[in-house]
């Protein structure tokens, strides 16, 4: 999963109709098995746009946004935010939630 800028996230979540954002902090150990987690989800839906951000960076966006710990995975809609979800409990369920708002199959 790539790490996107600020510019890059406000273009991706503008432009595609789905997005798939993760939030994330460096020092957390949550973080780095969630993010283990979405590494392998991503795999399910290539043809969904995955980023990542380190919320330290985007500190106006988590608060507009409401992020109210890490790690974080939202996914948004035409610029809107659809699902923000603070419980990775396993990459079957992350499927699931992302397969709810994807218009394409994984077979």
């Amino acid at each position: 999963m790539k790490d996107w800028t600020k510019k890059e996230l406000l273009q991706e979540i503008n432009k595609n109709k789905r997005s798939v954002v993760y939030f994330y902090t460096p020092m957390c150990g949550t973080c780095q098995v969630a993010k283990r987690m979405m590494d392998v989800t991503k795999e399910l839906f290539p043809h969904l746009p995955f980023g990542m951000l380190d919320v330290n960076y985007i500190q106006d966006l988590a608060m507009t946004w409401e992020i109210e710990s890490v790690p974080c995975m939202m996914i948004f809609e035409n610029g809107e935010i659809k699902e923000k979800i603070y419980a990775f409990r396993s990459v079957e369920y992350l499927y699931g939630l992302i397969k709810q708002y994807d218009g394409k199959s994984v077979n």
